[in-house]
């Protein structure tokens, strides 16, 4: 039997207990975390605020009585002070100041990320909002009772950003976008597609505020009124600043830990960092990312996390598992367009180094004569010109074609080449698509050099 300390409870932390508890009992696990709830979706928080969900509840899959129920220790609001690595000792402090040290046998590290917040002049201000935990979320939720709260403002323009614009607008506010690229989602997808959604955004009454730098908050009466940037000035009630996240490892600096230059803890393909027993998971670590010849990366993803987290428990209890790299599949749904994306963006794959190329097609999903709705997707992909490998792709609809990007998640995975995509056997029926499906003749463009 190994005594198995976990540090941190949300996606990649709950993965790894559950994994442990559900398939090698024999093991003690004991499970710290610095909040009061475990497995917060916060993917899910702006439909909350949006009133598209009418109450969080299921916005958790796991709590601490469940994992207590399969026999875990957990320290809730316990804050882990320090550990010792070479006595292998967990030092902790629990709300009420009881000092907990918990030795360990293998240790998962899963403390996540945290947002950044640039120093702006006025950030101390009433309703400047940070929005990545639970609590923060039901802080925004509540404020929004105030009818006096009528202009929010997002700072920061990427999914997260994008999401609570939309949730705001759909809350009745008057709502400002502001980010200092041109363009929103920007990370994710080329301008083709990032256009869109500005389109989108701008169709439902959202002011756009791109190419912007946020100089600093002003108020009144210690509540934010406005926010000032480099452009001009935008009247505000609330700001949310949501412009990234960056790994929540302060404490595992200048302790002999191998790290990314973001602070993120390198890992092997066990996800065992570089001090041996010793494994790290979810936004605290790094990644092997595919679609970039398999080379270390940091992407924040909950679906990395929770992965992460279950080849971590695995190797911890001794059963060797290979984690296979990601590729950084990703989606977002505003209104009804629906936008996913996987791998490398054009942009992104030449500032690395490739002979990026692309090759779009857009399509109407069904047989032109069905008489239902029939919406366009479009779709890019993105690839080497040299070796013909996928590097990413992306796709955009009001109809729901996400399944879609897990091919081309598979194929930049797997190496495969453009070409082979072509002649792909897709099946046909009309209820569903073309007999010329938009995949394969994407990718039959690029094979006749269009």
């Amino acid at each position: 039997m190994s005594r198995i300390v976990i540090v941190g409870a949300n996606h990649a932390g709950t993965a790894a207990a559950n994994t442990i508890l559900d398939n090698y009992p024999e093991n003690e696990v004991v499970i710290f975390d610095q909040n009061s709830n475990i497995s917060f979706l916060g993917c899910g928080m702006a439909l909350w605020i949006g009133g598209q969900i009418s109450r969080p509840d299921g916005l958790f899959y796991q709590t601490k009585e469940g994992f207590e129920a399969k026999g875990a220790t957990v320290h809730m609001e316990t804050r882990v002070e320090s550990i010792d690595y070479y006595a292998h000792v967990v030092h902790a402090v629990a709300a009420d100041g009881t000092t907990i040290d918990q030795p360990y046998d293998k240790l998962i590290l899963a403390t996540g990320s945290e947002p950044i917040i640039p120093p702006v002049e006025g950030m101390d201000l009433q309703n400047i909002q940070r929005v990545k935990l639970f609590q923060q979320a039901e802080e925004v939720v509540r404020k929004l009772q105030d009818p006096a709260i009528r202009r929010v403002a997002v700072v920061g323009a990427g999914y997260i950003g994008v999401e609570l614009a939309e949730a705001f607008q759909r809350n009745g506010r008057d709502v400002t976008l502001i980010d200092m690229m041109d363009t929103c989602v920007a990370g994710n997808f080329d301008p083709e597609f990032s256009a869109l959604m500005e389109k989108n955004l701008a169709d439902h009454g959202i002011g756009l505020a791109f190419g912007e730098r946020v100089l600093r908050y002003e108020g009144e009466g210690g509540k934010v009124t406005r926010v000032v940037t480099d452009k001009g000035t935008h009247e505000a009630d609330m700001v949310c600043v949501c412009i990234g996240f960056r790994p929540n490892t302060q404490m595992f600096r200048y302790v002999g830990f191998e790290m990314m230059q973001n602070g993120a803890l390198l890992v092997d393909h066990h996800q065992e960092t570089s001090k041996p027993g010793v494994y790290a998971a979810g936004d605290c670590s790094s990644c092997f990312y595919n679609a970039a010849d398999g080379e270390p990366a940091y992407i924040a993803l909950a679906t990395n996390a929770v992965r992460s987290g279950i080849v971590a428990a695995h190797n911890a209890c001794g059963t060797a598992i290979d984690g296979i790299g990601v590729q950084g599949s990703s989606g977002i749904c505003i209104y009804d367009l629906k936008m996913v994306a996987t791998g490398l963006t054009q942009k992104k794959a030449l500032a690395a180094g490739y002979d990026a190329r692309v090759s779009d097609f857009a399509q109407v999903q069904k047989a032109t004569f069905v008489e239902t709705p029939n919406p366009e997707v479009k779709v890019r992909i993105v690839y080497d010109g040299t070796t013909r490998k996928v590097l990413g792709a992306q796709m955009a609809s009001t109809y729901d074609m996400s399944a879609g990007i897990h091919m081309f998640s598979l194929a930049i995975q797997e190496g495969v080449t453009i070409d082979r995509l072509a002649l792909l056997d897709v099946f046909f029926l009309p209820h569903f698509n073309q007999p010329y499906n938009y995949y394969t003749m994407a990718a039959y463009n690029a094979l006749l050099g269009k």
